[in-house]
């Protein structure tokens, strides 16, 4: 087993690079640990998961912070980062651990099956357990306030992308959980039904607002890329700070 290949192409140097690590860092939220219970809207499953304490972004990984990353020429504004699939956010996390000097989370099996290290503190995506978890924030409610306040959404968003941070938080400080851009999480779907198909939460800027819920499950192929999924990142915490 083999650490999953990281982004190529750092093409020029960047000597911002540990001004970027830095806020980074500074911008990931510390959630608690509980429980959350989950359901499966199509099946009507539901389960309970436990969380362990975390790290959560903010807010998505924006244009900028990818290309800063991945070593592509810069962009301006602070809208998320769209057009990745999983396999890229996950190729995105390793390298960005490597960079900040952090053990990577994901390694690839010689049958291509990617495989996650929990224990790592290291950057990754959040399983979708920790990001309905992190969204709902203690509530019980489909969303974390008024809908207008929170999202962009297929109502207000003048059909096009926006930059991360303009609508209200949740009680947790998150931003845009809901609306603007779907997220990738860890988590396969549904296995025995779609294979290795892949878990993305939280509703985008096209979305109406049934889509834009805490609970809503969408997935897809870990290589599908559309202009409104994106990815926020996520750690592990050492156990003495767990």
């Amino acid at each position: 087993m083999s650490a999953v290949q990281t982004t190529p192409g750092r093409t020029h140097p960047d000597t911002s690079l540990p001004n970027t690590l830095q806020a980074v860092a500074a911008e990931m939220v510390r959630i608690d640990a509980g429980l959350i219970t989950l359901i499966d809207e199509g099946s009507r499953r539901q389960w309970v998961e436990r969380i362990d304490a975390f790290l959560l972004a903010c807010h998505p990984v924006t244009q900028r912070l990818y290309n800063a990353i991945i070593g592509t020429p810069p962009v301006s504004g602070s809208k998320p980062a769209v057009e990745l699939s999983w396999l890229d956010a996950i190729r995105f996390c390793n390298t960005l651990s490597q960079l900040a000097g952090l053990p990577v989370c994901y390694t690839v099996a010689a049958d291509g099956a990617v495989h996650c290290n929990w224990q790592a503190d290291g950057y990754r995506l959040p399983s979708e357990a920790e990001w309905e978890f992190a969204c709902r924030a203690g509530s019980n409610e489909a969303r974390y306030g008024a809908l207008d306040e929170i999202a962009w959404h297929a109502g207000n968003s003048a059909q096009r992308l926006h930059d991360v941070g303009q609508k209200a938080t949740n009680d947790w400080g998150l931003y845009d959980m809901l609306g603007n851009v779907w997220e990738w999480c860890w988590d396969l779907y549904d296995p025995a039904i779609y294979g290795e198909y892949r878990v993305f939460r939280g509703g985008g800027w096209s979305d109406g607002p049934e889509a834009c819920r805490a609970s809503c499950r969408r997935k897809s192929h870990p290589n599908f890329r559309i202009d409104d999924l994106g990815f926020r990142l996520a750690r592990s915490l050492p156990a003495n700070q767990a």
